[in-house]
This record gives structure tokens, C-alpha cells and sequence, in this order.
């Protein structure tokens, strides 16, 4: 198959031969204005020696996104080998057994298949797509998770910021069989609910599968307060291993409304689980005189999206840490977590630092933890890693 051919600036081939899958529009020669936006391409050296085949962008700062680091074609066939490798991948792993049915398939750039992901929720899968190029492929690509998965539906939940950069417009709907009311899985043994045409990414957040089962270690006779909860799947966890009781609380009544439905599939008392609806910083920013809990969860959602939100995002983390440690008891337990890719892991520590001497307390670091490894961290795409969690003992005396 003859693809057009976008031929890097001299010196700018380091990154291709290092595999990053993306190449920007400030590394590419001129490039040809009958390019169709999401058409497939090839990128080549100066010399002309092809790098890697992609889709092509016209509107976003990130030209190409690269597929595969060879000339290769990109059709059907190749989508079939290519997801069916990451589902085996899945498999290694251990996911896809009776106690564990909801977990992701496709994790974009770190599967070889930038702008999508495909989450598997019982027989449901769930895309999202956020790139022109993955889009025009979406006909294919239903098919080849129909030939994979017999799925008995498929459904897509692309309420993606990142698709206005692409000109496209939001999308969200049942592409394939029947879909009228949430799926039940399992994780780890639990049941959940997910309804992906209604909720927040896919319908659940599968990346925090570690840190729940961690949680829940520490959980036993504690009295605990989760903060941006969702649909508390943390709590249930919680729960199930021995907490005394857990106060959820979100900006949403929905997902406050998941949170009972959650603690029902569970079979948790509904007089151990409680739920308030509030402004989080609003409500930390009450005046505390006395700790109550004996372990408070933060997780809120991407405060830094891009580079320019650094400074103020770091503003917004340290305020949350700050407020919440002063929540936990002596000899409390205290989980956070961070999703910006943009803040590291040594900058949550810094700030974790800096908060628990604020407090006048220690924060002794009891593990760290990252996205699950269905979301897998992949070398040569640092930006995969976005995920951050601590767990610590707070001591006050």
C-alpha cells in the first residue's frame, strides 16, 4: 500500500529511532497540503529511509502518530494481530478469570494504538477514540473486536476534550448488539456496576485496582472518609475487609446514587456507608479543630492538564493534602493519589512533605503505588506513566 511520506528535518530522527510515537509539526520538512486529516502515513529520514507509518494530523501540534516503527500497512489484518496481542498481554497478567472481569485491553500509545482505548466489562467493551485518524479506522476496528471478543455490545464514550483539537465532535452511543442498562462485573472478587454512556471515562476507573486491594489491607475496624469517591468502589473495599464505616463524598449525585448501588451488589449494610454531596475544597476548607478519622482517601480527579496548569496545579495538590492529613487521626492511615501526568512522583512527595510538617505531623510512607498494569507503563512513551499513589501512617506524637 503506497502511503504519502512526511520526511523529518535533519537531526530530528533521534526520537523515532528511540521509538516515541509521536512526531511534532516543528520535526517534519514541509509537508504537502493534500494530505487528508487522520490519512495514514509514513515517516522517513532526510535520507528517505522509512522510521515508522502513522496517522496524520492537521490540526494538532503532534502531527503524526505513529502505529508502527517499520513500513508497514495498516489495515485489517494488522488491527487483528495487534489487539489480539494486547488481550493475550491482559491475559499473562492474569485478568479476564471469574474474579476479575472488568479490566482495560487497548491503553492507547502503550499498545501500539494511539487514540484509543478499549476497556472489557463482563462482554461489553467500551472505546473511546480521540484522534481523526483512529476514528476513520473505527468501521475496521469494530469488526476485528467482534471477530476477537464476540462481545454483546460494543459502546462508545469519546467525551473527550481532546477531540474539539482534533475537529471533531463529541460521540458517544452503542455501536454494536444491545446496551440498555449498566453492566455488572467483578473485580478481584467484588461486583460493580458500570454505565458508560453515563459516567466518568469509560464508565469506572479501572487504573486503581492496586491501590484498592492495598486499601483494603489497611482498612480493618476503621472509621474512613473517601474523598471525590465516585461510585465508591475504594469503599467497598474498604468495607468488605473490616471497615467500622465510610463517609463518601463527591460533587455528583450520581455517583453518590453509585455508591449505594455499589455497597447493594456487595451486600454492605447500607447504616456502615454514608454520602454527602459537597464542593471537596469547599468542604476541606472548613474550620477542623479535632481529627475524626482514622483513614481518609484523596483521589481527585487531573487537576494539571497541560504544562501551563504546573504551577497552580501544584497550589491545588498541596491544598488538598494539607486539609485532608489534618482529617486523620494518630496512627491513621492517609491515601492519596494524583492522575496528572504532569506532577511526579517526586513532586507529590515534596508536596506530602511539605503538607505533613505544616500539619506538625509525620507521614510515614507505608507504599507507592502506580495505574494497574492493564494500563501498561511503556518505556519508550514516558507519558503513559501518569498515575501516583502513596500510602502512609500519619504520627502525631
Amino acid at each position: 500500500m503506497e502511503y504519502p511520506i512526511l520526511k523529518l528535518k535533519p537531526g530530528k530522527e533521534v526520537s523515532l529511532k528511540y521509538r516515541h510515537p509521536w512526531v511534532f509539526s516543528g520535526a517534519l520538512q514541509d509537508t504537502d497540503e493534500k494530505i487528508s486529516h487522520g490519512s495514514i502515513v509514513r515517516v522517513s529520514n532526510p535520507e528517505g529511509e522509512i522510521l515508522g507509518t502513522g496517522t496524520f494530523s492537521n490540526k494538532s501540534m503532534i502531527t503524526v502518530r505513529i502505529f508502527d516503527f517499520s513500513d508497514a500497512e495498516i489495515n485489517r489484518e494488522w488491527l487483528l494481530n495487534k489487539i489480539r496481542k494486547a488481550a493475550e498481554f491482559r491475559k499473562f497478567l492474569g485478568y479476564g478469570n471469574p474474579d476479575t472481569t472488568g479490566y482495560r485491553i487497548v491503553f492507547g500509545e502503550s499498545d501500539g494504538l494511539p487514540g484509543l482505548i478499549v476497556d472489557k466489562y463482563e462482554d461489553v467493551l467500551v472505546l473511546q477514540i480521540s484522534t481523526k485518524g483512529m476514528e476513520l479506522l473505527k468501521p475496521v476496528l469494530i469488526d476485528v473486536l467482534t471477530e476477537i471478543f464476540s462481545p454483546s455490545a460494543i459502546v462508545e464514550n469519546s467525551d473527550l476534550g481532546v477531540r474539539n483539537e482534533e475537529g471533531m465532535p463529541q460521540a458517544s452511543g452503542v455501536l454494536f448488539g444491545k446496551f440498555d442498562e449498566p453492566v455488572t462485573f467483578r473485580e478481584n472478587g467484588y461486583k460493580f456496576f458500570c454505565d458508560p454512556l453515563n459516567g466518568q471515562k469509560t464508565g469506572f476507573f479501572l487504573d486503581q485496582k492496586d491501590l484498592r486491594s492495598a486499601v483494603g489491607k489497611w482498612s480493618e475496624n476503621r472509621k474512613v472518609l473517601n474523598l471525590f469517591s465516585y461510585t465508591g468502589a475504594t469503599s467497598v473495599y474498604a468495607l468488605k475487609n473490616g471497615a467500622a464505616s465510610v463517609l463518601n463524598i463527591d460533587g455528583s449525585d450520581w455517583a453518590l446514587e453509585g455508591c449505594a448501588k455499589n455497597a447493594k451488589l456487595n451486600r454492605i449494610p447500607a447504616a456502615k456507608i454514608k454520602t454527602e454531596k459537597a464542593d471537596i475544597f469547599a468542604w476541606l476548607g472548613r474550620p477542623i479543630h479535632e481529627p475524626e478519622y482514622d483513614m481518609v482517601i484523596s483521589d481527585p480527579p487531573a487537576i494539571i492538564k497541560t504544562r501551563n496548569d504546573i504551577e497552580s496545579g501544584k497550589k491545588a495538590y498541596h491544598f488538598l493534602n494539607r486539609a485532608a492529613m489534618r482529617l486523620v487521626k494518630d496512627n491513621g492511615i492517609f491515601v492519596t493519589s494524583s492522575c496528572s501526568h504532569y506532577l511526579t512522583s517526586a513532586d507529590l512527595r515534596m508536596i506530602l512533605h511539605r503538607a505533613a510538617v505544616q500539619n506538625n505531623l509525620t507521614l510515614r510512607v507505608i507504599s507507592e503505588y502506580s495505574q494497574s498494569p492493564d494500563h501498561p507503563v511503556a518505556l519508550n512513551f514516558p507519558e503513559s506513566c501518569y498515575l501516583k499513589s502513596f500510602i502512609g501512617l500519619i504520627e502525631r506524637e
